[in-house]
């Protein structure tokens, strides 16, 4: 989305964070050199891991034309707050650029974050050019990011965008929506473990796929419609897929954890209409 206002100046990082990946320059030092996209989210969240491709690819695909690209991770969930959890977190999903740990939510209310994942484009000069609450819009902030860069160095030729990562994505593309999140012990800051009187997790739902939001270590069982049981190691926090849909579908899903293994959420993504 453009700014209502054409003045929105890049606020400053302060100095007391803490960083995975190294501190950047100060960010009135980037914009001076280029545009600089900052992403706001959350390791484990669903719609922050669904975003992240896109400006993972942003970021290795216009690096040379002079996009700079912040993370501030900015926790959803209570085993998110740790600098280490993210430190392994983030690694885990692949992100090498320098990630601020914003536990105090400091950084999310300067930037007027409205949920996960938030994303600002700051254009050389620093001043907000695009910005984008939430999952897609990923062809449309790939065009601000182009424009972007195209103002700051006229003479550079850029590499042609990218495709859609997924049919959900598509422009023109049909969604259904998924069955909402289950905190299963009781909400995003209390986890669920296994027990003698509750071994296992039983939930049906309809998505596109399902996923959820774990810490500690060990083996989670999954089994879906009452069928064999998948196991899926975990040895970082973050968010696992358990069962990936061309199409959204209902299905039963059963989780079985082992070890020291705690349930913060199970989430749903959307999918394309059946046909």
């Amino acid at each position: 989305m453009r700014p209502e206002v054409q003045n929105i100046a890049v606020p400053p990082f302060v100095p007391s964070l803490h960083w995975v990946g190294g501190e950047p320059p100060a960010v009135e030092r980037l914009t001076a050199a280029g545009p600089v996209l900052v992403h706001f989210f959350d390791l484990a969240q669903l719609n922050s891991v669904r975003a992240l491709p896109y400006v993972i690819d942003w970021r290795e695909r216009y690096r040379d034309a002079g996009l700079k690209v912040i993370g501030v991770h900015t926790p959803r969930y209570g085993f998110t707050r740790e600098p280490e959890a993210v430190a392994s977190g983030v690694a885990r999903l692949g992100v090498s650029h320098p990630v601020a740990v914003d536990s105090d939510f400091g950084v999310w209310h300067d930037y007027g974050c409205e949920g996960w994942p938030s994303l600002f484009l700051w254009a050389r000069g620093g001043v907000l050019t695009w910005f984008h609450f939430g999952e897609g819009e990923y062809e449309a902030t790939e065009a601000a990011i182009r424009e972007a860069l195209d103002a700051a160095r006229p003479e550079a030729e850029l590499p042609a965008g990218g495709e859609p990562l997924r049919a959900t994505d598509a422009p023109g593309a049909l969604v259904i929506p998924p069955s909402d999140e289950i905190f299963p012990g009781g909400s995003p800051n209390d986890p669920w473990r296994a027990s003698p009187e509750r071994p296992a997790l039983e939930l049906e739902y309809a998505a596109g796929g399902v996923h959820a939001a774990l810490d500690g270590e060990g083996e989670l069982a999954v089994a879906l419609d009452g069928g064999e049981q998948r196991p899926i190691t975990v040895g970082a926090p973050g968010l696992y897929a358990l069962a990936e849909h061309p199409r959204h579908e209902a299905h039963r899903v059963e989780l079985r954890p082992s070890g020291g293994l705690r349930v913060w959420s199970v989430c749903f993504a959307p999918g394309v209409p059946p046909g």
